[in-house]
């Protein structure tokens, strides 16, 4: 059976991953764009005897290539060539939302609007005549609420009956008036005499052209024969500019928008009842000028504090199953080489790391839960006049936020800024904010040695992150050369309930890259580490520690973090926490030889190390500020397209990471006594 591609396509906040996850379930890829690091979603499912391939396209608001996910939907689009297109709209916003739909009208493929959300737009007085709206725009339009499961077999039944030819999709073509369309009617025929571009639809390539699309022109200049066609769009530009005292670019769009104005007042009626939504009565509250910020900070203190409390009982049980494999590994294996990687390097390593997933899998669920909720996009906004302080927007905030789960798609994330310079300070200061990877050393550290203090201890490790990425942001913003600010509008979706089943593939998709890493680099590193710790072996069997390679190497680095509190263990674990922070957990649970001959948990094994709380405290600094991981480093390059970022990334980082850790270590010695 063939595959019948469909590409999906949609405003951000329309509820597109809804409607995807609920036509695909669990039949779901994930991978990336060919030749960019941006994230590609495919699903399958079957409907009326076919197999349908979704490919869900990035989340943009037109079709106009300024931003790397416009480019890759409207590449697919024209390149790939995908059977049908399902337009996700927000029955809500229609105005705004069918921007996009106009033009992926202009392309000239099927297309069906799925009009989501249609309870919201009811429950705001908003009523839609489909069936008229389906009559104006020439496509099937089929009402939709994703997070309810509503109306998903009637849009599988239209896409097989538009597949089939049953159900007519014949996108109609906006009359641009009679001197845009002229000049289209002559600039296709010029393509077609010229054969430039074969493969895009005529029309579409001469509105593209008479737009000014940077892309389009990049790609006709190209051609052989480009050069009278250029020369002839040119003449007809400045001839309607001169006609019109405007753009040939902004009549397309005022026509555009006039088309939407004209087919949202035939097909949408609003109750004469006005009434303020629950969206705006939130907004009143948690964007208010006053209130917002320290309500904000409420509720990050609140999933952390929630991460803690909720997380301790099934990390008790991962502790207690983990001894439990420990002793029964010791009971029943010889004593050896083997059970040693088993006991010291697999579960005093991985074991050291995956005893506090519970805590991860809760933060995860917090974030997950800021996102489809609606808050992240508030967040930004509230943080729109700090960031602006920094010479930053406050959409820059978002990629930001995104780093307290991971700085490597939190530094992709950053594409979504416009503006060189801006999008270059977020990158430099996105590793200083706190990711998962860190989250296990300080679940460790502030457990052991500030246990009932835990969150305070977390919350301000976080916090110090966020405002030395103000400061170094401040710092670098003089040195970088100023461009002139693009403008932007932050989008404020509306507030929703958030679903089981959108909350469990949110947390999955973050929960499984994890485990992933878990089993490969921590795993790795962790018999590497303790192969390290247990040659040269000796006549009488392993030998001493600190006699070890990673004991000798550790001594090596010993006086350079001394001053710092640190131990030379300590010194190893930040060299292998240089892979991913996970793995500075795992040395440890190798390098303090947890379970060696004992029961001892690492926790355990730390306290009786004689460490002092300002050293564990500087420790945590460090940690939080020191070089970025080798996947962050790759980001960055990969997204600067120069190795002068990620190097200057770990040198100040490192100085920075130093300088912090000795006065908090310092300050700790005479605080704590």
């Amino acid at each position: 059976m063939s595959e019948i591609v469909v590409a999906l396509a949609g405003n951000p906040n329309a509820g597109k991953t809804t409607i995807f996850n609920r036509l695909t379930g669990a039949r779901q890829k994930v991978g990336n764009w060919p030749g960019v690091t941006v994230e590609k979603k495919e699903g399958e499912f079957r409907a009326g005897g076919y197999l349908f391939r979704l490919v869900d396209l990035p989340g943009i608001y037109s079709l106009t290539p300024y931003s790397l996910e416009e480019v890759i939907a409207r590449n697919f689009i024209l390149e790939e060539n995908p059977r049908v297109i399902l337009n996700v709209v927000d029955a809500s916003n229609l105005e705004r939302n069918l921007y996009l739909t106009v033009q992926l009208m202009e392309l000239g493929k099927p297309l069906i609007l799925v009009l989501n959300m249609i309870d919201v737009a009811k429950s705001r007085g908003i009523y839609v005549d489909t069936e008229g709206l389906s009559r104006l725009l020439g496509v099937p339009v089929v009402p939709t609420v994703g997070t309810k499961g509503m109306g998903i077999e009637e849009l599988a039944e239209t896409l097989v009956a538009v597949v089939e030819g049953r159900r007519e999709s014949r996108p109609v073509h906006i009359n641009y008036g009679r001197e845009i369309e002229a000049a289209l009617s002559e600039l296709a025929e010029l393509l077609s005499g010229a054969d430039l571009l074969p493969d895009y639809p005529r029309r579409w390539l001469a509105l593209k052209l008479l737009e000014g699309d940077r892309e389009v022109l990049d790609r006709v200049r190209g051609e052989s024969a480009a050069a009278p066609v250029l020369a002839r769009l040119e003449t007809i530009r400045e001839r309607l500019t001169r006609l019109f005292d405007e753009s040939p670019e902004a009549l397309i769009v005022e026509a555009r928008y006039g088309f939407i104005a004209g087919a949202v007042r035939e097909a949408v009626r609003v109750s004469a009842i006005s009434r303020k939504t629950l969206s705006e009565r939130l907004d009143d509250i948690l964007t208010h000028r006053l209130l917002g910020f320290p309500i904000f900070i409420g509720l990050m203190y609140l999933l952390f504090y929630l991460t803690f409390k909720l997380g301790a009982y099934p990390v008790a049980w991962l502790e207690r199953a983990l001894e439990f494999s420990e002793n029964l590994l010791r009971a029943h294996l010889p004593p050896g080489l083997f059970r040693d990687v088993l006991v010291d390097g697999v579960l005093g390593g991985v074991g050291g790391v995956l005893v506090y997933l519970p805590n991860i899998l809760f933060l995860f669920l917090g974030i997950s839960l800021f996102e489809d909720t609606g808050y992240l996009a508030r967040a930004a906004f509230i943080m729109d006049r700090v960031m602006h302080s920094l010479g930053l927007h406050g959409k820059a905030f978002i990629p930001l936020l995104m780093g307290f789960g991971c700085n490597v798609p939190a530094i992709l994330a950053t594409r979504t800024l416009e503006n060189p310079r801006e999008r270059i300070l977020t990158i430099l200061i996105n590793p200083l904010m706190s990711c998962s990877a860190r989250f296990p050393v300080y679940v460790l550290f502030a457990g052991t040695f500030f246990r009932g203090h835990e969150t305070q201890v977390v919350f301000g490790l976080y916090a110090l992150g966020v405002v030395l990425a103000a400061l170094v942001a401040r710092f670098f913003g003089r040195i970088l050369i100023r461009e002139e600010d693009i403008p932007f509008v932050l989008e404020l979706p509306p507030y929703r309930l958030p679903t089981v089943r959108g909350l469990f593939f949110h947390v999955w998709d973050r929960t499984r890259i994890y485990l992933r890493k878990m089993g490969g680099v921590i795993l790795a590193a962790s018999v590497l580490l303790w192969a390290f710790s247990a040659f040269p072996r000796t006549q009488a069997g392993p030998p001493e520690l600190s006699q070890s390679y990673i004991g000798r190497a550790g001594h090596l680095l010993e006086p350079l973090l001394a001053p710092l509190g640190f131990d030379w263990r300590m010194s190893v674990a930040l060299v292998t926490g240089f892979v991913a922070k996970e793995v500075v957990v795992s040395s440890l649970g190798v390098l303090y030889k947890v379970g060696k001959d004992t029961s001892q948990t690492l926790e355990e094994a730390l306290r009786a190390s004689g460490l002092h709380p300002a050293a564990a405290l500087a420790f945590m600094v460090f940690v939080l500020l020191y070089v970025p991981c080798v996947g962050t480093l790759a980001a960055i390059w990969k997204e600067t397209g120069s190795f002068r970022y990620p190097l200057l990334n770990v040198v100040y980082q490192l100085v920075l990471a130093w300088v912090m850790a000795f006065f908090t270590y310092r300050l700790g010695l005479i605080v704590l006594g």
